[in-house]
């Protein structure tokens, strides 16, 4: 591939980028720039857009820690974004092109965190391949609990039984446009009193991007008696939805509120016709690595696992 020109993103580019996400083989809502800048004062930005000649080719939702680049550390995932017709030796010479604009801007290292596989049926490891030839590692790896909705369902018999005694419990389901009850009573307390932390989005950023990304973030909850015990909080893509935020409060648990909420959007999404029912991750910081408690219930629910991985790339 000729005449290869890499530029940092600048606001003039931002339709241009925004046009290009439009068009990607594999991009998703969230490397829109109004996704990206809601928390633009938080990450010094590097993203990258890679030209030929004068055509838009690919670009890299980046940015900059130290003397090193990130793979977007404001997204759930990133990595090199390009054009459906773009062939794996085009792939390369851009990978290559990126390379030596890092090493002419002083970037020592490059950390790289693609789209887990399931959300690109089609394929996307391109890239894992160019960065393991140029000597990259596998700097981590997290299991990322899904759900296939083109398999039959495998929800265990026992969550199963649940779910049958409460659908007798005179539980509403409601899709709210107002994030303030579920972050105000269920999900800030309930992170603070089991964990001491806060949700990564306040109540006033999920509404700015709802408000942005109005079909792609969606939030239901569970009512009981007008009182709500139990939330979750949806990203869609075109073949994923994924919970980003689920809580139940102490009542919602004693009715296993979360379980029925869950069912019944893996339910929902499976007819609508979505590919997968991501659930995240289940990592921790222990000695195992992962929370044996969370795998259990998301596999319970009918979850396998699925790899995502973070490469390092040292710059030479």
């Amino acid at each position: 591939m000729k005449n290869l020109t890499v530029k940092k993103y600048d606001q003039n580019d931002y339709k241009l980028w925004n046009d290009f996400v439009s068009q990607a083989k594999n991009a998703a809502f969230l490397f829109h720039r109004d996704f990206m800048e809601y928390h633009k004062d938080r990450f010094e930005d590097f993203s990258l857009l890679i030209f030929e000649e004068e055509k838009l080719k690919a670009i890299l939702p980046a940015n900059k820690q130290g003397n090193a680049i990130h793979s977007h550390q404001g997204l759930t995932y990133g990595g090199l974004v390009f054009l459906p017709k773009l062939n794996g030796e085009k792939i390369e010479s851009i990978l290559d092109s990126v390379l030596v604009f890092f090493k002419e801007n002083a970037i020592e290292t490059f950390y790289y965190k693609p789209i887990p596989g399931f959300y690109l049926p089609e394929g996307n490891n391109e890239m894992d391949f160019f960065l393991f030839k140029r000597g990259a590692v596998l700097d981590r790896k997290e299991m990322n609990l899904a759900v296939n909705l083109n398999l039959p369902l495998r929800i265990s018999k026992s969550k199963m039984k649940h779910f049958r005694r409460i659908e007798n419990l005179d539980l509403d389901i409601i899709e709210e446009k107002d994030f303030n009850p579920f972050w105000n009573e269920v999900l800030e307390p309930r992170l603070l009193e089991k964990f001491n932390v806060k949700p990564i989005h306040s109540k006033e950023e999920i509404a700015l991007l709802k408000s942005r990304f109005p079909e792609n973030i969606r939030q239901y909850s569970v009512y009981q008696n007008d009182e709500i015990i139990a939330g979750i909080t949806l990203f869609e893509t075109k073949n994923v939805v994924k919970s980003q935020y689920g809580a139940t409060s102490e009542k919602g648990e004693q009715v296993r509120a979360l379980d029925f909420l869950f069912i019944n959007l893996i339910h929902k999404y499976k007819r609508k016709g979505k590919q997968f029912f991501d659930m995240g991750i289940v990592n921790e910081d222990n000695e195992l690595g992962y929370h044996p408690g969370l795998l259990k219930q998301k596999e319970e629910l009918g979850c396998t696992v699925y790899n995502q991985d973070f490469y390092k790339l040292n710059i030479k």
